[in-house]
């Protein structure tokens, strides 16, 4: 079975940095396209970023763009979430996620998913 464990969350002030950790374990993980999606309390889970199977192609939502970077190690089995100027608004769960074939903007197109790791952004 396939399983995805997220780390490096925490509380970090605006403007500060924090780099997100998720290991998957099980499957073809150089198969995989990978993506992060948050949710906050009362929403609905949105998607962050995603990575290629080969990590040559990237996506990011419009309100990330330029300040966070994906990335993903296909030896080490691991993508990382580099995320840089937060904002309090970037406070929610972040939940690491893989998909079968090409990168998916949908949380329905992704059949993994790992517990998620709270994120919170001070003022």
């Amino acid at each position: 079975q396939v399983q995805l464990v997220e780390s490096g969350g925490g509380l970090v002030q605006a403007g500060g940095s924090l780099r997100l950790s998720c290991a998957v374990s099980g499957g073809t993980f150089s198969t995989y396209s990978m993506g992060w999606f948050r949710q906050a309390p009362g929403q609905e889970r949105e998607f962050v970023a995603g990575i290629s199977w080969n990590g040559a192609d990237t996506l990011y939502a419009d309100f990330v763009k330029a300040r966070f970077t994906l990335s993903r190690d296909n030896a080490k089995k691991t993508v990382s979430l580099q995320m840089n100027s937060l904002k309090p608004d970037d406070t929610a769960t972040y939940y690491c996620a893989a998909a079968l074939l090409w990168v998916q903007r949908k949380p329905v197109d992704y059949p993994y998913w790992g517990q998620g790791t709270q994120v919170t952004v001070s003022s």
